[in-house]
Parts: C-alpha cells; sequence; structure tokens
C-alpha cells in the first residue's frame, strides 16, 4: 500500500467537506417519506459506512492517500450525485403529475433535492480536479494531473500588486473544498460558469448536468407554484 505523503504542511483540513456531505445526507433522508424510501435509506447508509474508513485516515487534515481511499471518496461523491439525480426525476414527476400531494411540502422537498445537488457535484469537482485533495497539495504542480478547472487565482499573477499577491503562481494558492462549493453554487444559479472556468470535457459535462438540472427543476417549481397560486 502505497502513501502519498505530505510535502506541503498545508493540508487541507477534512471537516468542511464532510461537514457538507453529512447536511446533504441529512437532506436527502429528510425527504418525503413517499420519496423512494428504500433506496434513500441505502444511500444514507452506504455513505456514511465509506465514510467512517476515510475519517479513521485522515481525521483531522488531508495528508494520506491511498488507491482505495482515493476510489472510495470519488465513489461517495458520485453515489450522492446519482442518488439525488433520481431523486430529482422523481421529484418532477410528482410535481407534474400527482396533483394530491402537498404544494409546500414538495417546494420544500425541491429546495432540498438543490441543495443536495449543490453540494454533491461540489464533492465530484473537488476529488476531480488535479488529481483531488491530496495530490493538489502534497505533489509538485510538474506532475499533477492536468486541471479540470481553472480559477481566477491561477492566471492573477500579472495584476495590481495587491491582486497578485495572491495568486497561485505567487502565494502557492491551491483550491480548498469552499472554493468549489461556491463554484457549483453559481453555476447552479447561473446556469453557467461564472469566475471559475471548465478545461476538460468531462468538467464541461458535469457543469452541464449540473446546470440542466437547476434549470429544469426551477421550471418544474417555477410552474407549479404559479398553479398553487392560480
Amino acid at each position: 500500500m502505497t502513501l502519498v505523503e505530505p510535502a506541503d504542511p498545508r493540508a487541507e483540513h477534512r471537516w468542511p467537506a464532510v461537514v457538507a456531505l453529512l447536511a446533504a445526507l441529512s437532506l436527502y433522508a429528510a425527504l418525503p417519506s413517499s420519496f423512494l424510501p428504500g433506496l434513500r435509506w441505502v444511500v444514507v447508509a452506504v455513505g456514511l459506512a465509506m465514510l467512517v474508513p476515510l475519517v479513521i485516515l485522515n481525521p483531522h487534515h488531508l495528508r494520506r492517500e491511498t488507491a482505495w481511499s482515493k476510489y472510495l471518496s470519488a465513489g461517495q461523491a458520485v453515489l450522492l450525485v446519482v442518488a439525488n439525480e433520481v431523486a430529482l426525476v422523481h421529484l418532477i414527476v410528482v410535481l407534474v403529475t400527482d396533483t394530491d400531494q402537498s404544494g409546500p411540502v414538495l417546494l420544500v422537498a425541491a429546495l432540498q433535492v438543490w441543495v443536495t445537488n449543490v453540494i454533491g457535484f461540489a464533492l465530484v469537482y473537488w476529488e476531480l480536479d488535479r488529481g483531488g485533495p491530496v495530490a493538489r497539495r502534497h505533489s509538485p504542480r510538474a506532475v499533477l494531473p492536468s486541471a479540470d478547472f481553472r480559477f481566477p487565482q491561477d492566471e492573477d499573477d500579472d495584476a495590481v500588486e495587491e491582486v497578485a499577491r495572491r495568486s497561485s503562481p505567487r502565494s502557492g494558492w491551491v483550491a480548498a473544498f469552499g472554493d468549489y462549493l461556491y463554484f457549483s453554487l453559481t453555476n447552479s444559479m447561473a446556469f453557467s460558469p461564472t469566475d471559475t472556468m471548465p478545461l476538460s470535457l468531462r468538467a464541461k459535462a458535469l457543469m452541464a448536468v449540473e446546470a440542466l438540472s437547476g434549470f429544469v427543476l426551477l421550471a418544474v417549481v417555477i410552474a407549479r407554484a404559479v398553479s398553487l397560486l392560480g
């Protein structure tokens, strides 16, 4: 078993991503009881079970990585996204076809699905870009996998001094989970890239799925809200 040991003491903290994952799983579990009851609890149980060995390996900071931990961590994020997309499709079907369901309950469920979608895609982006959170902090840039996303800090080194000071070439800045969460949030709200640009085909595909999911959900929710008001 080969570990990637830290070459840089600035290891990313484990808990922002853990808190976000737990929040997403809680929102997913709290969906109305009629929403995929068997699948929901299986996803939550599997997600929590996958989290335990990852926290044991890196309880506070992301300093170590093995082949199994990399696949487990990425699989956890993908599981959340796929399961939530299934819930999103189910929600859209209910919103369109089931007039007996309580309108306010469904609107709250739509918000839960949307927030879970933002967190799930943020975790996928975080795990995907430049080899993941451990590689980004502890591997020399020359050996990192090609970037999937370009952040403003990656190219601000020729700006005015107070801006350039924070750029990647000058300060060694590396994106953390909060950066991917913000990026996922803006992509889901604007339905397009904002300050962070996708570079790879897989990044563009993921962003397209997230934006399309948010757009369709918003359109159906607005239509349902209008029908309730009418």
